[in-house]
């Protein structure tokens, strides 16, 4: 579980935005295809598909307390599944999000 907590880490911490996912989530889709719309540049993790995947959600669930996905992370900061993001995305919030760097 170490070695996944740190995966876990490196990928939110060295990613923009970060989407760990799952291949058949219509959701999941929506929340990729929002970004590609914005021209935004992220790293989706297939979790279906990582051989770690469970462990993977596992982790984001005790980090985030969300267990489904889409499971969005903008410059570190956790951001929710994709009901916020389109929310963010509405209000103008998701563009602020985007240009400022989380405090962690």
């Amino acid at each position: 579980m170490v070695a996944v907590r740190e995966l876990v880490k490196r990928l939110i911490g060295e990613n923009s935005v970060m989407i760990f996912s799952k291949s058949y989530c219509p959701f999941c889709r929506r929340a990729k295809d929002l970004f590609g719309s914005l021209k935004v540049e992220f790293k989706a993790i297939e979790l279906d598909e990582h051989e770690n995947g469970d462990e993977i959600q596992e982790f984001l669930k005790t980090l985030t307390g969300q267990r489904t996905v889409p499971n969005v992370f903008i410059h570190g900061r956790h951001i929710g599944g994709f009901d916020t993001l389109s929310s963010a995305n509405q209000t103008g919030k998701l563009k602020d999000y985007l240009k400022q760097k989380a405090k962690l």
